[in-house]
């Protein structure tokens, strides 16, 4: 198959790798414009980018999707499919009437649950048991399109953000390529989302972090998870932003308050819920480093009973 890619971070990465090393024939990578990260801003190629280059395929990198020359140039590679993976922006109509057959996309949510920028973390915010990874036609709605294939994936009590996508990856690399192959030779099925079962994940926001505290423990835990790496979730000590990275749900014989601290120990601090305890392991104080609860604990001489709802 004729493939033209689009795609940017790592799961787009690994599944362009994969297509390459298994003879489809990838004419063209299109991904974001290279952007400034770290401390002193250096221009940082996306992923795709960087894998593109190395097997020596063509990278287009447009700023404007509706750009004539653009256009022409998707257009003149005679592709017979696009597939879609983590772009970060919506393709047009034009677009997608390019290839020969249809475009793709994998979808990192068993669909119709979890339509949008976040299915990952809100699954995990949410409490979900259970995900997926979904190949669709790509249609003009957001993640509305025909299911091609799909596999359910467990979340377990320990997966945050950056586990699930890994086992994400994982199952959607073959799934891909059987996809593609069912595609080429025309022995694929469709089946249409089932609307009455539709539900969003909404792009991340740094707010989303912020722990209420008179929450359930479950809760919590499951907003920690599902934060990482960003924005994170996060209390406020003496004014400063906390982070929050990782935590575990206790059972605890005494009465604490909700965010208050109840006990302390090398393992971290006990912090009280509308239901059960938080223990929190590892905190980042704003403008200073990340480390292990108890070593926060000791150098801000904090004690039990310190409440992080008026800080």
């Amino acid at each position: 198959m004729n493939i033209v890619f689009f795609g940017s971070d790592n799961c787009a990465a690994a599944n362009l790798e994969n297509l390459i090393e298994f003879k489809h024939k990838v004419l063209a990578c299109v991904t974001q414009p290279d952007k400034p990260k770290g401390r002193f801003l250096h221009l940082m190629a996306p992923l795709t980018k960087q894998v593109a280059l190395k097997h020596e395929v063509e990278v287009l990198q447009p700023t404007n999707l509706a750009d004539e020359k653009f256009i022409a140039k998707l257009s003149s590679y005679s592709a017979d499919l696009f597939v879609v993976i983590s772009y970060g922006r919506i393709l047009t109509n034009e677009i997608l009437s390019i290839p020969k057959k249809f475009s793709i996309n994998v979808h990192a949510s068993h669909l119709p649950q979890y339509r949008g920028a976040a299915p990952i973390n809100w699954a995990i915010i949410n409490g979900e048991k259970e995900t997926g990874v979904t190949i669709i036609k790509v249609s003009p709605q957001l993640d509305a399109g025909d299911i091609i294939l799909q596999e359910k994936i467990s979340i377990n009590k320990k997966d945050d953000a950056i586990s699930l996508k890994e086992k994400i990856i994982k199952r959607s690399l073959p799934l891909l390529l059987t996809a593609i192959g069912q595609i080429e030779k025309g022995a694929y099925q469709t089946v249409a989302q089932d609307s009455k079962k539709v539900n969003y994940a909404a792009k991340l926001t740094k707010e989303d972090g912020l722990i209420d505290w008179r929450k359930k423990a479950e809760e919590i835990d499951s907003l920690v998870r599902g934060l990482v790496p960003w924005p994170g979730a996060y209390t406020h000590y003496k004014g400063k932003m906390l982070k929050i990275l990782e935590t575990e749900v206790v059972e605890v014989e005494e009465n604490v308050f909700p965010g208050h601290i109840g006990s302390i120990s090398k393992e971290g601090l006990i912090i009280g819920t509308s239901s059960k305890a938080i223990l929190v392991k590892k905190v980042h104080l704003e403008a200073s480093r990340a480390m292990d609860a108890a070593s926060f604990v000791a150098g801000h001489k904090i004690e039990a009973g310190f409440s992080f709802l008026n800080t």
